[in-house]
């Protein structure tokens, strides 16, 4: 399973190009960054770049992927997939008890 992390937050879910630029251009945008700004940072095109944050890239090679994240301080974690896939109410006891958590601070 691939994880797109940033510090001990992870995303639990197999990427996709198109969920990798979503997530992108979040982040980009949280920054207050530019596609311009980005791109050129990253050593890419800003047309690249909006074709990875809009959906239309069809393929995009690692190196450049790994700029990007370096750029916004995020990366690609790989690790072994579990045997075991969450059940749907493990899934809604794992938020509720994120959500417990947020309240008590």
């Amino acid at each position: 399973m691939l994880e797109l992390t940033r510090n001990a937050q992870y995303i639990r879910r197999v990427l996709t190009l198109p969920f990798i630029g979503t997530q992108i251009a979040s982040r980009r945008k949280k920054l207050g960054l530019s596609q311009t700004a980005l791109a050129r940072s990253a050593s890419i095109s800003r047309a690249t770049l909006d074709a990875l944050e809009n959906g239309r890239s069809g393929e995009l090679g690692f190196s450049k992927i790994l700029n990007i994240l370096s750029v916004l301080g995020l990366e690609l974690k790989l690790q072994e997939a579990g045997s075991h896939r969450p059940t749907l109410d493990e899934l809604m006891k794992e938020d509720r008890n994120d959500k417990g958590l947020d309240r008590q601070r």
